[in-house]
């Protein structure tokens, strides 16, 4: 696991600093210094009491002080990436702030630092010892993944995760060195449009599931086996850390595929996306998509959000920064995603919006058009 250095808040320096506000506000009011032995809240209390009395004379008129507020720092979504990126990138995130966050991570896959570390020299025959700029994580070497793939080990799942099949790292690199391009993953769609059948039933209550009516497939078929493979390890791996999806319209079915502000690609997977009605515990309509839902509004809605990224590019060399990471984002009520980055308007269904994390490309969509079989399809809407 990656660990990240915080230095405690010296609180002895911030009671100076009220100390100091106390002492300031008393001499403007012409009242004595009070004794540094007296309880800071007595002292605050007393001022208060002092230029409430002499306020209601006509004889004295406290002058207007300004004493500043001291606000807590608000996590952001670019707080989450910085965290899930290289050390020099957690570092920048406030302590207080990260040490939340990372309370709120329940990754699916190990957030392994053995891969973070195993650090690849760059070819040279030179001698010179290179610098932390120089030196990038080495990526296990990985076998090709189609939909027959059937892993030996929960190690290969794991893998596949932090480092993905080679069409998707160069998807993962395209996009890092145009600077953030979305034509770059729009290049690798088939111009094939492919309209999205009746899903489960979606015609019978008009609803559509899709951005669009049609969606594409990638042109390289292992990243569409990729795509597969993402969900389904999210819904298999997802009761270790309390989170019970189906892969069914009404549940877990889409992600949105975003380009974050630094080049780094990623998915934002949203579950339990149409929870049934219940006038007691979720008294809202939200549609034709929601008509027969099964999906049950619970304590599982605080895990709805799941982040995937891909391995983070070196700037300075070919190689990678950070590994790939699957995780859950715990927006549980007190805790710091509920408060700072779920918006009001949505905080009873837990949305994060994949807009936070960087521009939207694609959404990637798995539905099951199956008639009588289940048959599970990749579209790109």
């Amino acid at each position: 696991m990656f660990t990240f250095s915080r230095s405690a808040p010296n609180f002895a320096e911030e009671e100076e600093e009220e100390e100091d506000i106390a002492a300031a506000a008393a001499m403007a009011m012409g009242i004595p210094p009070l004794s540094s032995s007296f309880p800071l809240k007595f002292k605050f209390a007393f001022l208060l009491s002092f230029s409430l009395t002499a306020s209601s004379s006509s004889f004295f008129y406290p002058p207007t002080i300004s004493i500043p507020k001291f606000n807590s720092k608000k996590a952001s979504a670019g707080d989450i990436l910085s965290l899930l990126g290289t050390p020099q990138q957690a570092s920048s995130v406030d302590h207080r702030v990260a040490d939340q966050l990372l309370s709120c991570f329940k990754f699916l896959v190990p957030f392994n630092s053995s891969t973070a570390t195993s650090r690849a020299l760059p070819a040279s025959n030179l001698g010179i010892r290179p610098t932390q700029s120089d030196l990038g994580i080495r990526l296990p070497r990985r076998r090709r993944l189609n939909s027959e793939y059937r892993f030996e080990s929960q190690s290969d799942e794991d893998e596949l995760v932090w480092s993905p099949p080679a069409p998707l790292l160069e998807i993962a690199r395209l996009a890092f060195d145009s600077g953030g391009d979305p034509g770059c993953i729009h290049r690798t769609l088939d111009p094939a449009i492919i309209n999205v059948p009746d899903v489960e039933g979606s015609n019978e209550n008009r609803c559509q599931l899709t951005r669009t009516p049609y969606g594409r497939r990638f042109i390289n078929e292992e990243l569409n086996s990729y795509m597969e493979f993402l969900f389904k390890l999210i819904a298999s791996r997802g009761p270790e850390v309390g989170l019970h999806v189906s892969l069914d319209r009404y549940d877990f079915f889409h992600g949105h595929l975003f380009i974050a502000e630094d080049g780094r690609v990623g998915i934002l997977f949203h579950a339990k996306e149409y929870p049934a009605y219940d006038k007691e515990v979720f008294p809202y309509h939200m549609g034709y998509c929601q008509a027969g839902s099964h999906v049950k509004y619970d304590e599982t809605m605080n895990l709805r959000n799941i982040l995937w990224l891909a391995p983070l590019p070196s700037s300075s060399t070919g190689g990678w920064s950070a590994p790939g990471v699957l995780v859950v984002l715990d927006a549980h009520p007190g805790g710091i995603i509920y408060r700072d980055i779920i918006p009001e308007y949505v905080d009873y269904v837990r949305t994060i919006y994949e807009d936070d994390f960087g521009d939207n490309v694609v959404d990637v969509n798995y539905l099951n058009v199956g008639a009588a079989e289940p048959d599970y399809q990749i579209f790109i809407c």
